[in-house]
């Protein structure tokens, strides 16, 4: 048997270094324990995920597969090792309906280069509403928002579908370099404060091909925010953009 050329193993060494780099890690939460019944949390499962794929060397997914998943609250922090991490969402994320007044459900923080794409969150606002319709004092601060993003760059939300969330469906929150594309943002036309995409004290955001039915405005502007597009956004039910 011929030996191998020792000037070409050193070669080889680096070529199979940087394919192992180069391919996309996947991090199911099934595999982590997560359950698609609707009933059992899967919030550390999801969790466990996001923090092996913010550890990967090379580009890493989340991957959520079909089914119901309950969440409550959690915050992906960063900075990441990966500088592309994609979420992937084929089935549905709920919140827990006790999770309580926490301000924010799913929260990305210091992160870089992540992309969410498909599926669909579901903040089941339907019962807090009905209270606050009552004027219970107790609940006047009780909001919840959705999916936030702050201290952000590079980000990609694509095709996601945001229900009936508590109070801001998506909020992008001091970050540069965001593109929403192809979300879908609902909730009833009575519902209050139930505002579609928000954004604040962030540049260079792209929102486009949205259908965006709201109690409130379907997108609105926060101060600081800078080199904003927006085209192609179907609005209504709700107050607009502004």
């Amino acid at each position: 048997m011929a030996e191998l050329n020792s000037s070409i193993v050193p070669l080889l060494v680096v070529l199979i270094s940087t394919h192992l780099l180069s391919a996309n890690a996947v991090y199911n939460i099934a595999e982590y324990g997560a359950k698609s019944d609707g009933r059992t949390d899967s919030t550390k499962p999801l969790l466990g995920a996001w923090q092996a794929a913010c550890g990967s060397p090379g580009p890493s997914t989340v991957h959520v597969p079909a089914g119901s998943f309950l969440v409550r609250q959690v915050t992906f922090n960063g900075p990441c090792k990966s500088s592309k991490i994609v979420i992937r969402i084929d089935g549905t994320l709920v919140v827990a309906s006790d999770i309580g007044r926490v301000g924010e459900w799913i929260v990305f923080d210091h992160v870089e280069g992540v992309s969410v794409y498909g599926g669909t969150i579901d903040g089941r606002g339907a019962s807090l509403w009905a209270c606050k319709a009552t004027g219970r004092s107790l609940l006047r601060d009780a909001w919840m928002q959705s999916l936030t993003f702050r201290n952000s760059k590079r980000i990609m939300i694509s095709g996601l579908t945001s229900m009936n969330s508590e109070l801001y469906h998506v909020v992008i929150d001091d970050c540069e370099g965001v593109t929403v594309q192809g979300v879908r943002i609902m909730a009833p036309g009575n519902s209050p404060n139930t505002d579609g995409i928000h954004v604040q004290a962030s540049s260079y955001v792209t929102i486009t091909g949205a259908v965006i039915r709201t109690g409130d405005d379907c997108i609105s502007i926060g101060p600081g925010t800078t080199n904003l597009w927006i085209e192609q956004v179907n609005c209504g039910p709700g107050h607009g953009i502004r």
